[in-house]
């Protein structure tokens, strides 16, 4: 008989070991997956962890690696900050796409000018409005007790369907001969969010999601806010004692979420993406939970786990390429990450005990 044991204390080896072999546990599990659509399992673990670094063309897939890996950490590393306080955010993908509306909005509206000044008022815009769109929960949850987890999550639905509506109306592209989509920023040099260093991948949006990273670490391990959030967190009703005001703190882990969450779909928009289409979204909102989980809500593990999920992220367009396998697996085994992660967490919390159960 199996019996978990509750921990006196979580043990902090377990907590960073269980991110390594969820990511074993996933390569193995995944390697199976493969297998069984025909692939061979060796060869597709390559292709997804290694060909991107150093197999052919391995300098360019180095600098996707960065483009990819720059929303995830921004977001991820807003994320953590509520997760550490018991605020549980699941709709940044829906911020994320408000911000990138509200970031290509200012563009168009200043188009064809020139200004110095388009690119900073779309930096506001986005993460203005990835903090309103993060503090329609916050208020609801505040004011009716309304579940922040289920209002973030439906209104990911009403963004995509808002992004449907600017691609087909107001933000289509006047000389596009009728097809949805907006004009393309990449071709409008005041709004063009260009690489930095040619060919690195390196953009406004990686540097802001170091940025993001190093502010939050400042936050959690050297400002009293990040003391009451992690209190907040591990004790709930300690925090009130200690004064902590939870309408508050939801309102602040919440609008900071959803403003980082607005500012990598700007950054993203004016970029890699380049213009507003019903498919913008390609999911990093959801990803950037796994980014968050995985890096164990920790700066430098978030960027760890950015990098990772990139890499998974180019390898499996690889693998698609050349093993055709299809989207969906490629999808599938980046949800085992999570379910792996989330498993193996009972290690930092419980202890294994094998034989009879004691009274």
């Amino acid at each position: 008989m199996i019996t978990l044991v509750a921990r006196p204390a979580p043990s902090r080896f377990w907590s960073w070991a269980t991110p390594v072999l969820a990511v074993l546990a996933t390569m193995l599990a995944g390697g199976g997956l493969f297998a069984l659509l025909g692939s061979d399992p060796f060869e597709a673990i390559r292709v997804i962890f290694w060909d991107p670094l150093f197999g052919a063309n391995a300098g360019y897939f180095r600098g996707q690696l960065f483009i990819k890996a720059g929303p995830l950490i921004l977001i991820a590393a807003g994320l953590a900050v509520g997760f550490r306080a018991g605020i549980w955010n699941i709709g940044a993908e829906g911020q994320y796409i408000i911000g990138a509306l509200c970031g290509a909005a200012v563009a168009l509206a200043a188009f064809p000018a020139e200004s110095a000044l388009i690119f900073p008022a779309m930096v506001l815009a986005g993460a203005f409005g990835g903090w309103v769109w993060g503090m329609i929960p916050a208020l609801l949850k505040n004011r009716f007790g309304a579940s922040e987890i289920l209002v973030s999550l439906m209104l990911v639905y009403v963004a995509q369907n808002l992004l449907a509506w600017a691609a087909f109306g107001p933000l289509k592209n006047p000389a596009g001969f009728g097809f949805p989509g907006s004009r393309n920023l990449q071709q409008y040099p005041s709004a063009h969010n260009a690489e930095l260093i040619a060919g690195s991948g390196v953009h406004w949006g990686v540097v802001a999601g170091i940025a993001a990273l190093i502010g939050t670490y400042v936050l959690m391990n050297r400002h009293i806010a990040g003391f009451r959030i992690q209190v907040a967190g591990d004790a709930p009703k300690a925090a009130r004692f200690a004064g902590v005001a939870p309408a508050r703190l939801v309102g602040f882990c919440l609008g900071l979420s959803g403003a980082l969450a607005g500012l990598a779909g700007m950054f993203e928009v004016a970029g890699p993406s380049g213009q507003i289409t019903d498919s913008f979204n390609a999911g990093y909102g959801f990803t950037s939970i796994i980014v968050a989980f995985l890096g164990r809500l920790n700066p430098v593990g978030i960027l760890l786990a950015g990098l990772l999920m990139a890499l998974t992220y180019i390898g499996g367009d690889m693998a698609q390429l050349t093993l055709r396998l299809p989207a969906a697996a490629i999808q599938v085994f980046q949800g085992m990450l999570l379910f792996f992660l989330l498993g193996m967490d009972l290690l930092t919390n419980y202890t294994v005990q094998w034989g009879k159960a004691r009274a």
